[in-house]
């Protein structure tokens, strides 16, 4: 049923008066380079002014991460370096990976590889482990990854033969949802079946795994993220694409469904109702794409539309929609359910946009409310490789230490920061490892930024050449 304006009228004055008390997010609008900030003064447990995180970034003599003085950091897992437990090396272009909690202490890590095309094209695929794999042709797939309490560390495939594994999500039943970011069809860049997919993995059960099935009720493009909610079983997805820009999307499960281990792959393949995101500001006036959003705290109410052919066999799902139908938003990218509904992440904007430019937005999806509240905006980063400035949020994850922790994927150097829940950003790593050269440096996106289930180590990934790393430190809560 549409949002009438009255509703949206009552509901956006309700969440207009606690932007700044509600969702971990809001701090974000202070993040070097925002267009708004609060001016608040931090003060430690005795009152006394203090400057948020955990101090400047100290160079790394080893050349990868830089990190707060008392920090340290862990290689887990080096492509083409450390070894699956099959004998090949790990796969490379680590992505979006969520951590689990396993038996005796054990924490279990699902982690993509963004692989795009033929298995050719790429030194190091995932490998085709027996059982495990979708379409031969492809080089991309998940690894798990199994860290033990006294250090050891194993590894193996998940899935195999799929592409393009960019985001994904861990679902409130301990599985791992990996995302295809490509729309490729079987015939079309190598391929021998269709792809533009989510898949389950579960890192608990390696026979769950065999036979993979792709989940098509959630449908074919180029999947970014995904999350569930855990009370009412909606899944909401991201699109990371162009040309027209890519929508945010509602899967609504068929009536009597009950989620759980395995039951995705029983979905028939229009099961239940995939439908795309229409906003509309206080006033009624649609709102063709969130980069018309220039002020924090903007709230804009949600209607939803019904995909027609999900699958897309002729017309991709984004460009289905008339003129007017649809809210787009370019590279939408991370997401992350906290405070009752789904924070997700609108990297940049630029002239592929019809609002103003930006280098993130962070906004929030409140299903109770039905509405969009945008809750950080990064201004245009005029110097990329000045350390300090900001750009390209696409990892996100909630810190049990209070905030939130961003992975960066902008141009220069990239970092991971964090943001207190009272206003402030903070640098929390720097990536070092120069895959350039001296007199043009390059410095790899982070991506797969995740706590453990208890709270000590925050795993985080060089997508390239691969590298997982396991942070720890006196994590405490940065003010």
């Amino acid at each position: 049923m549409p949002l009438s304006r009255r509703d949206f009228t009552a509901r956006t004055v309700i969440a207009g008066a606690g932007v700044a008390l509600t969702g971990t997010v809001a701090a974000l609008a202070t993040a070097p380079g925002a267009l708004a900030a609060d001016d608040s003064t931090l003060r430690d447990e005795h009152g006394r002014p203090c400057e948020p995180g955990y101090g400047p970034l100290r160079p790394d003599p080893a050349g990868i991460l830089a990190l707060p003085a008392g920090f340290r950091y862990r290689v887990i897992t080096h492509s083409g370096v450390t070894k699956l437990d099959s004998g090949e090396t790990t796969p490379s272009n680590h992505d979006g990976t969520a951590a689990f909690e396993g038996h005796r202490g054990v924490t279990l890590l699902v982690n993509n590889h963004e692989l795009k095309g033929p298995r050719a094209g790429w030194a190091r695929p995932v490998p085709l482990a027996e059982g495990l794999v979708y379409d031969p042709a492809a080089a991309g797939g998940c690894t798990v990854v199994e860290v033990r309490r006294g250090g050891e560390v194993a590894e193996w495939v998940g899935v195999a033969g799929t592409s393009t594994n960019c985001a994904g999500g861990a679902t409130p039943w301990g599985t791992w949802l990996t995302c295809e970011e490509t729309e490729d069809l079987a015939g079309k860049n190598g391929m021998t079946k269709d792809h533009g997919y989510v898949f389950e993995v579960d890192p608990h059960d390696r026979r769950a795994n065999r036979e993979p099935k792709p989940v098509k009720a959630f449908g074919r493009y180029a999947h970014e993220a995904v999350v569930i909610d855990p009370r009412q079983g909606h899944a909401y997805l991201t699109e990371d694409a162009s040309g027209p820009n890519g929508l945010l999307y509602r899967w609504t499960p068929p009536q009597g469904f009950r989620h759980g281990r395995g039951k995705l792959r029983t979905l028939a393949a229009d099961a239940g109702v995939l439908a795309a995101a229409k906003c509309f500001d206080s006033a009624g006036r649609f709102v063709d794409d969130l980069s018309r959003a220039t002020k924090i705290g903007t709230v804009y109410g949600v209607d939803w539309v019904e995909v027609a052919d999900r699958d897309a066999r002729t017309v991709p799902v984004r460009k289905q929609f008339a003129a007017g139908a649809v809210t787009r938003a370019r590279k939408l990218e991370g997401m992350w359910w906290a405070d009752g509904g789904t924070y997700f992440v609108s990297s940049y904007a630029r002239e592929e946009s019809p609002g103003a430019a930006h280098d993130g937005q962070v906004w929030f999806y409140d299903p109770k409310r039905r509405t969009v509240r945008l809750t950080v905006l990064i201004g245009v980063n005029a110097d990329p490789s000045a350390d300090g400035g900001l750009d390209g949020p696409d990892n996100i994850t909630v810190s049990p230490y209070g905030g939130l922790v961003i992975a960066e994927d902008g141009s220069g150097i990239q970092h991971l920061f964090g943001a207190t829940e009272s206003g402030k950003t903070y640098p929390l790593a720097r990536n070092e490892l120069n895959i350039g050269t001296a007199e043009e440096p390059e410095y790899s996106e982070f991506t797969g930024v995740c706590f453990s289930p208890d709270g000590r180590t925050l795993f985080a990934n060089i997508q390239e050449p691969g590298i997982m790393l396991a942070i720890t430190g006196p994590w405490r809560r940065a003010h």
